[in-house]
């Protein structure tokens, strides 16, 4: 008597990975002549800008660039609270490290943490964060979509 073969069903379409835990993205910048100080050293609020490439990259590495968000889902992400702690200078021509880890705070609300790190000696320069709102076209606090939050999740 032969034994009953197990039916094998059909492969089923698989999904990525979703990651444990924040996500943390690196992108590069370098020290402009035009970001010194009299001093020689990087001026405090360009950090900020430093930030900004950090989480537009951050963003966009994941698939969700600041465009699609605000043409396609109608939603803007406006900084509502920074910070930040210098720790090191920064100098002319040095290559700085920004490192950006996302996170949810609420449905509305996304928190990025950056360190940057000088490139050459991996010496901590600044940390600091940013909390952004979600708001729809109307200015309205409005839900992040589903896939948004489920990355950062």
């Amino acid at each position: 008597m032969q034994k009953a073969r197990p039916v094998r069903s059909a492969p089923q379409p698989t999904r990525p990975p979703v990651p444990e835990g924040p996500i943390t993205r690196c992108t590069r910048v370098r020290v402009r002549y035009a970001d010194i100080d009299r001093m020689g050293i990087a001026y405090h609020s360009n950090y900020l800008v430093w930030f900004e490439v950090g989480r537009t990259e951050w963003l966009r590495e994941s698939g969700w660039t600041y465009r699609e968000m605000e043409e396609h889902d109608g939603i803007s992400l406006p900084v509502i609270e920074a910070h930040c702690e210098y720790r090191q200078p920064a100098r002319y021509d040095d290559e700085i490290e920004i490192r950006t880890t996302a996170m949810v705070l609420s449905p509305v609300r996304i928190r990025f943490d950056y360190e940057a790190r000088i490139t050459a000696t991996s010496t901590l320069a600044v940390t600091g964060y940013t909390v952004h709102a979600a708001l729809g076209a109307d200015g309205r606090p409005r839900r992040l979509p589903p896939r948004v939050l489920e990355l950062l999740q």
